[in-house]
């Protein structure tokens, strides 16, 4: 079942790359097959636990193995998977590229499967290229829109700069002595190697995971198609930076720097990256900024050892996200806009949709007893020292802060123009795929209500013990009463002064915030150090292929004719006239050579008599000399 669970998205992912147009048809409903087929095998894997290993290098095999945080993990993006290709489904049917589109999202959740479920640092790295490839082609989905191609280039270079930290780790780990890259035994690599396996790992999984220094890129992979923000920012790519460090923590709390420094960078991503999705004034923007301080809890938990909390800090935002990020790829669908104060009534006019957002939203902004409330306090309950603590409940409230911002606009009256505004892409189609675009979102809204069982007690004892983590620290009821007072006060007062002045970001920009709405201007730095260089390096090859290589191509193929045509003026004759001669004295040689041959005894023993005297004058000649 491991084998099928990861097996089967990829190979039907490239059958439906390799059948191109011919695919088109058949795209969307093998997609959405093979998405709900998924649940078999990862139902079976997160009961039974299987392990596999394949032969690969020499004393490191492909291992895949489902513990207690991969069948987390495992469950989780394969119910997102599910709901974002069958959102997909209704949403695209018309749209070009569905064999494109599909197969990249299948070849994308197989490799993060195997992501999950990874044993050692080479099956990792496989799994993390693939994954990073088929990100940069779901990205740039709309290629031919220029701004696309370039933001798919920028999150492309970012990520993969970060990514050679995992080379790093894994050669460090071979020095160290880790057999066969076993993740399970980095903790316990010789020094000074561990040092270098918990940095490379680390900012690996600090680029994935969007936070500080590298978070810029989130907010140009919102270029890509809502449905692919709603898969990738949600429960997958993004969230595999904050899967890893969750997996790797012993081999981070072992150096004794790198859990603390993992804790902090989650816990400063999760208050700059708040404050910074406070203020967008697009809806998207604001996701992505609020997909980069949610994974700072995943973070901050991995670097304090709170993996039971860490674990579920990472399902409830992958319900959460995922459904807003849908509804807003819905609206925008509708509305023709993703500004907020376009947007202004959209959940008065979609009441579904308005009603799974605001369950989204209310779960986002941490209010009781929906799911990121009850996964917070379980992260915050193993912050140590206090200003850990502290800086958590701060990025708390900024969280209610962004939530109540979206909710104020999509609540607030329309305004007059807004009343009478129309989609540019609603048609029948809307009306006859309405079901394959809600039932995502009601599950979805289902999963981040219930999610938040997780506050009870006994559930978060069995979710503990599901993990390998009994005895994992728990929230006091004051703690949990304190945070869910502060969820609800910020949350509350800026829905309300939103609705009554504005939005909140509009409002922010006018007091001169721009740094915050620009995410800090990260990108310019890390462009000028890493991006521009590799982009100005491509240009130069392309340069180089279009006017050396390519000339050299053509140059060589146009003069063959007009070597061919010389050859056949010039040189050609003087050959034939050549192998004239040749023929003409074989020719003449033959005649010489029969007129001795006339069948008469006596010239034959005529020409034996001469022959011999000719040899003996040779001798005698020949002995004068000597």
């Amino acid at each position: 079942m491991l084998w099928v669970l990861v097996g089967l998205p990829a190979l039907a992912g490239a059958a439906l790359l390799l059948g191109g147009r011919r695919a088109e048809r058949a795209a969307a409903p093998a997609a959405t097959a093979v998405a709900v087929a998924l649940a078999v095998p990862a139902a079976v894997a997160a009961v039974h636990r299987p392990a596999v290993t394949a032969p690969a290098l020499p004393g490191i095999p492909f291992g895949l193995a489902v513990d207690g945080l991969a069948a987390i993990g495992v469950c989780t993006l394969v119910a997102v998977f599910a709901a974002v290709v069958v959102f997909s489904a209704g949403e695209r049917e018309g749209a070009g590229g569905r064999s494109r589109y599909y197969g990249l999202l299948l070849l994308f959740a197989a490799a993060m499967l195997a992501t999950v479920t990874a044993t050692d640092l080479f099956t990792l790295l496989m799994a993390w290229e693939v994954m990073g490839a088929t990100s940069y082609g779901l990205i740039a989905f709309h290629w031919r829109h220029p701004r696309t191609g370039s933001s798919a280039a920028v999150s492309f270079l970012t990520t993969r700069t970060a990514d050679l930290g995992m080379y790093a780790a894994a050669g460090a780990a071979l020095a160290g002595g880790a057999r066969g890259l076993d993740l399970g035994e980095l903790a316990g690599v010789s020094g000074p190697w561990d040092h270098v396996v918990a940095g490379g790992l680390l900012a690996a999984a600090l680029g994935k995971a969007a936070q500080l220094p590298f978070s810029f890129w989130l907010s140009r992979a919102m270029d890509g198609p809502s449905p692919v923000s709603a898969l990738l920012h949600s429960a997958t790519m993004v969230a595999a930076g904050g899967y890893l460090l969750l997996r790797v923590e012993p081999a981070l709390a072992a150096t004794g720097w790198a859990g603390p420094a993992a804790a902090w960078i989650g816990a400063s991503t999760a208050l700059v990256m708040g404050a910074v999705a406070c203020v967008q004034h697009d809806l998207k923007q604001l996701l992505a900024a609020s997909t980069s301080a949610q994974l700072g809890f995943v973070v901050l938990a991995a670097g304090v050892g709170g993996v039971a909390g860490g674990a579920a800090q990472f399902a409830a935002h992958a319900a959460a996200k995922s459904l807003l990020f849908l509804v807003a790829g819905l609206w925008l669908a509708r509305l023709g806009t993703k500004h907020l104060a376009e947007l202004r009534g959209a959940a008065r006019g979609h009441p579904l949709a308005g009603t799974c957002f605001t369950a989204g939203a209310l779960a986002l902004g941490g209010m009781p007893p929906l799911s990121l409330w009850a996964a917070k306090d379980l992260v915050l309950a193993a912050a140590e020292p206090p200003g850990l603590h502290a800086a958590g409940l701060a990025a708390s409230a900024l969280a209610a802060g962004y939530a109540g911002v979206a909710l104020a606009a999509v609540w607030s009256s329309p305004a007059p123009a807004a009343s009478v505004r129309t989609a540019g892409g609603a048609g029948p189609g809307d009306a006859r795929h309405a079901f394959a675009e809600r039932l995502p979102l009601i599950a979805l809204a289902t999963a981040a209500v219930v999610t938040g069982a997780l506050a009870l007690p006994a559930v978060g004892h069995a979710w503990s013990l599901l993990l390998g983590r009994p005895g994992a620290p728990a929230p006091g009821l004051g703690e949990a009463a304190v945070s869910a007072l502060i969820a609800v006060v910020v949350l509350a007062a800026v829905m309300l002064i939103g609705i009554r002045r504005g939005v909140p970001a509009e409002a922010a920009e006018r007091r001169g915030v721009r740094p915050l709405r620009a995410w800090l201007g990260l990108e310019p730095a890390a462009g000028a150090l890493v991006v521009a260089p590799v982009l100005a390096a491509a240009r130069g090859l392309a340069a180089f292929d279009d006017r050396v290589v390519d000339r050299a191509v053509t140059g060589a193929a146009s003069g063959v004719p007009r070597l061919a045509g010389v050859v056949g003026r010039r040189v050609e004759p003087a050959v034939e006239a050549v192998v004239a001669a040749v023929a003409t004295g074989a020719r003449g040689l033959g005649d010489y050579a029969r007129r001795p041959q006339t069948g008469q005894a006596h010239q034959y023993y005529a020409q034996a008599v001469t022959a011999l005297l000719v040899a003996a004058l040779v001798f005698v000649l020949a002995g004068a000399v000597m």
